[in-house]
């Protein structure tokens, strides 16, 4: 680059020209020493990292008073999510970026293998709008070795995601502000501190933070959630020092989203380790030192079998002084003078030589190995020694892989590893991608047998070869006929193809392996599993995993203790995952699960058991868990687009399933639970609830008619089912109408919601299941004197869109943006035949291909079912984003007004009886009365996901069985 790094020239232009040569496909740009000053924001295109090379750190620096760095908040770098102009239309793009450009793609959940090292970031004075980098990533992107001096700026880095190493933050109002990060799983920061702060260290929200090895010192608050928010925080060998106020402002005391947890903290000079927001509680430290062994704040569930109660609890120790700082948590690299090219000796890296004997010599020949950018491809097992260290810049586009159906690998046999460690040592592998290749069934991509000192970090378990094309197209491991018929393979003739479940795993810890495991991403479909580890006791710990995509399981421990996982994140795709396991653990003990996210896409079409499996465990500890199947999207009208976050229907049922004891966790967030050796005794209620009927696969949609006769839709199986006292359970329909929701005119008649069409269909239908008349949405007409079929169970919460508002320094809440969502016409409505009832036409957003193999979103097919109401009555609904349920008044067009907070508990469904009471389905059924209290519990053999009440009684639908409670009261 041309650049001249003296501190004064501007060399704006020459960085994004450096930036922009390495953009097509992904690459790496080499930062030389130097003082490089900036007048505009440098975009970081996918996949382009960004290496300080040299005797000294290279720096980033906005000079004093820079134009565009003073209102609002102006990011210094930031990553994007496709090249500018690859997007016809940006819905949101980054308001930070200076001067604004229309036409940049915010990073995003797709935004792989993006990073900034070793270049460190300083921010002039009179830039009080200034922030150093946006940060919106996914997998395998990172800052890591960088230094922020950020003066009076606003923050070190504005919007996180993914990963954040060994990075130090000086001055500013804040060194991280962020909300949700854009895939919606967690932020780790590892190794690093904050000092000086004139705010606090954090401010953030819904981030899922996990901090471990991080200081924070001389700042009024440590962490600082901001108001209307949760979080999920977890931290381990944090050190406050000198924070004046609180280590932790907490907000939200209450929602069962509000998870807060810390092992091992130390503080000095500290006087409140956690303050509450709300109620103005506070856990006082002890003395001018201490330590803090356990802090655990949110829903605390005693054990398996049993709902829990948000309960705080604080383990402190007032100390004489504060123990010396922890080592480093991830290992550093040796220094670059000790690293050696394989290509210096002799490999090609070009895709078609064989590589497997310039590759195994220079391992045995050299401690630390240097890959360059290329394919290298290899016959047999990569042998390491026990000191091996093995490093590329980009896992992407360097990667070590098995051609197809190589004879090592071929047939019925025991694994073979493609790379294997020696048994014990330290050995080190970072920053390469790792493919088995589609054939090759005995394959095991990366078998670990090292120490505990041993280190894998930023390693890539690959799909296909370079499997990422930042273009936005993605080649994909499924066939047509496999995307067309949802099946795991297909032999066409003699040509196998890839099949799913048809490797062993792709990361295999065993044999008394154990060691580090930081920022890997293990989502290859052909593996049995993601992440394997078995036969050990050797500690292991396991940082920002991500581990996706597998038929059967995730990540599995077999007869293993002493390991953590922290901030683990699993997901499960609709055609490849539909029965997985999150995480099964076998014969094993002493584990800690943290911070942990088990999340099924929003495309998924059937339901699950549990997200966790547990054969014979015991001495588990479960801290901060979210079980879940969120997705965001975005739909867009001109230049008027609105971002959803919704919730599937078809989360995991339980979050846990004990298969020892037969116990089940029914509670999908919490903050507590230990597995301990003697299973704990199980929870009842005083009321039964009686089957009615089962074999059902997937069952919503449920209203009743004015005799009380129940209509519901089993929806994998295209059929309108009727239950009524005298003639029990009949078929009303069984044609394939995609019928998802239901309700019931005045006339008898079903109204039906269908996802049929590009955006979805409305019907009238006889309750014969005759006399199928389908209906236009109209203009609705606001003195009509006819009833409303409003969605029970919301998800709103913003995503994408930066939430921030600078001048009123305040993040718009939760509860806000769900008031005006609610209150909010749609304009259009679906009237039924006698014009008694009245559904709005919400808009509908597609995915997908515009038949029915693509996907349909609105509130009205994303809610379990109807809440039928007139103008002016109250009704109950729930915003699961926030865990909260509302109590609400129906307007003449249908929208809801003068929302009040009813329960600090959103579920599935929501219904009242003749007296008042309000039954709250959320794992089990919470009875509420008029006002709010509690007055006890229903349980339900399972996981009820709608309550429809009929005369005398009240229906529970689960996704197998239809069940019925009989309510007190005339009906």
């Amino acid at each position: 680059m041309t650049g001249k790094g003296d501190g004064q020239a501007d060399d704006t232009a020459a960085l994004q020209a450096a930036i922009d040569k390495a953009a097509d496909g992904g690459g790496i740009v080499f930062l030389p020493p130097g003082r490089y000053r900036i007048s505009r924001t440098i975009l970081v295109w996918p996949g382009v990292r960004i290496y300080g090379v040299g005797a000294s750190r290279p720096v980033l620096f906005l000079g004093p008073n820079t134009p565009g760095f003073q209102r609002g908040v102006a990011n210094m770098v930031v990553f994007t999510g496709a090249k500018r102009g690859a997007i016809e239309h940006v819905p949101f793009p980054p308001p930070s970026v200076v001067p604004f450009d229309p036409k940049v793609a915010d990073a995003n959940s797709s935004t792989f293998y993006s990073a900034i090292s070793n270049v460190d970031v300083e921010i002039g004075e009179g830039n009080p709008a200034a922030a150093g980098v946006r940060l919106r990533i996914a997998q395998h992107a990172f800052l890591t070795h960088m230094d922020f001096h950020l003066g009076s700026g606003f923050a070190g880095i504005y919007q996180a995601g993914n990963l954040v190493r060994d990075v130090r933050f000086f001055g500013g109002r804040y060194g991280i502000v962020s909300e949700k990060t854009s895939p919606a799983w967690q932020f780790t920061i590892l190794d690093s501190v904050f000092e000086g702060q004139k705010n606090a260290a954090i401010r953030e929200h819904e981030l899922s933070l996990t901090l471990v090895n991080v200081t924070m010192r001389n700042t009024p608050v440590g962490i600082e959630i901001d108001p209307g928010y949760s979080d999920r925080l977890w931290g381990k060998d944090v050190r406050f020092e000198g924070v004046r106020q609180s280590a932790v402002l907490i907000s939200e005391e209450k929602n069962v989203q509000t998870q807060i947890g810390f092992e091992n903290a130390l503080a000095a000079d500290t006087p409140v380790f956690a303050r509450f927001r709300e109620s103005g509680k506070s856990v006082a430290g002890k003395g001018r030192y201490y330590r803090v062994t356990d802090f655990s704040h949110g829903l605390a569930v005693p054990g398996l079998g049993q709902m829990g109660k948000i309960n705080t609890k604080a383990d402190i120790t007032g100390l004489d002084s504060l123990p010396p700082p922890r080592a480093d948590a991830v290992r550093a690299l040796p220094p670059v003078s000790e690293w050696v090219s394989v290509k210096s000796l002799g490999a090609k890296g070009d895709g078609q030589a064989d590589d497997t004997a310039a590759l195994q010599k220079a391992v045995d020949s050299h401690r630390v190995v240097f890959l360059p950018m290329g394919n290298y491809s290899v016959n047999t097992t990569l042998h390491l020694k026990s000191d091996t260290v093995l490093i590329g810049l980009h896992p992407n586009l360097t990667q070590i892989f098995l051609p197809e159906e190589t004879p090592a690998y071929k047939g019925v046999g025991g694994p073979k590893a493609l790379i294997q460690s020696a048994e014990g040592g330290d050995a080190i592998v970072s920053g390469i991608g790792i493919f088995t290749g589609g054939i090759n069934p005995r394959a095991t991509g990366l078998l670990w047998m090292a120490g505990e000192h041993s280190l894998v970090d930023d390693v890539k378990f690959q799909l296909a070869l370079k499997n990422e094309f930042f273009s936005g197209a993605r080649p994909t491991p499924f066939t047509a006929a496999q995307t067309a018929m949802n099946v795991p393979y297909q032999i066409f003739g003699t040509k196998p193809e890839p099949r799913w479940d048809g490797q062993y795993p792709s990361l295999w810890v065993t044999k008394g392996g154990g060691g580090t495991f930081v920022g890997c991403w293990t989502p290859n479909t052909l593996a049995g599993a993601g992440f394997y580890i078995s036969d050990t006791s050797t500690p292991g710990h396991a940082y920002e995993m991500s581990v996706e995509h597998h038929v059967r399981n995730e990540i599995v421990l077999e007869r293993v203790s002493n390991w953590e996982f922290l901030a683990p994140q699993t997901e499960e795709e609709y055609r490849e995952s539909g029965n997985a396991v999150s995480l099964e653990i076998r014969d094993s003990h002493d584990i800690l699960v943290a911070n942990y996210h088990a999340y099924r896409v929003t495309r998924t079409q059937l339901p699950a058991p549990a997200a966790v499996r547990l054969y014979n465990a015991r001495n588990i500890r479960f801290r901060n868990v979210q079980v879940n199947a969120e997705s965001g999207y975005t739909s867009c009208e001109g230049t008027d687009c609105i971002t959803y976050l919704r919730a599937n229907k078809y989360p995991f049922e339980n979050a846990i399933e004990d298969t020892t004891s037969g116990r089940k966790l029914r509670e999908r967030e919490f903050a507590s639970l230990d597995i301990g050796a003697t299973p704990t005794p199980a929870s009842t209620s005083g009321q039964e609830v009686k089957k009615l009927a089962d074999g059902f696969f997937a069952l919503g949609g449920g209203a009743v008619d004015a005799q009380g006769n129940l209509y519901f839709i089993d929806r994998s199986f295209q059929r309108i089912y009727s239950w009524s006292r005298d003639r029990g359970l009949q078929i009303v329909n069984s044609h394939p109408l995609d019928a998802v929701n239901l309700a019931v005119d005045r006339s008898g008649n079903l109204l039906v919601l269908s996802s049929a069409g590009y955006a979805g269909a409305v019907f009238s239908l006889a309750p014969n299941g005759e006399s199928l008349v389908p209906l236009s949405s109209q203009a609705v007409n606001a003195s009509a004197k006819a009833a409303f079929a409003l969605p029970t169970n919301w998800w709103v919460n913003g995503e994408f869109k930066d939430q921030y508002v600078p001048a009123k320094d305040h993040f718009v809440t939760l509860a806000e943006m769900f008031a005006k969502t609610v209150s909010t016409a749609p304009g259009k409505a679906y009237v039924s035949p006698d014009g008694s009832l009245i559904l709005p036409a919400y808009r509908t957003v597609h995915q997908g291909p515009p038949d029915n193999r693509g996907w349909r979103f609105s509130p009205s097919l994303d809610t379990y079912g109807f809440t039928v109401a007139e103008p002016g009555a109250r009704i109950y609904i729930s915003n699961e984003s926030e865990a909260r349920t509302y109590s609400a008044r129906v307007t003449k067009n249908g929208t809801l007004a003068d929302l009040k907070v009813f329960a600090d508990r959103g579920g599935e469904s929501v219904a009242t009886d003749a007296s008042g009471k309000v039954y709250l389905a959320n794992g089990q059924i919470f009875v509420h009365g008029p006002e709010g209290q509690e007055l006890g519990r229903i349980d339900v053999p399972e996981r009820p996901i709608q309550l429809v009440r009929g005369k005398g009684m009240l229906f529970i639908l689960t996704h197998h069985s239809l069940y019925a409670l009989g309510l007190p009261g005339a009906e």
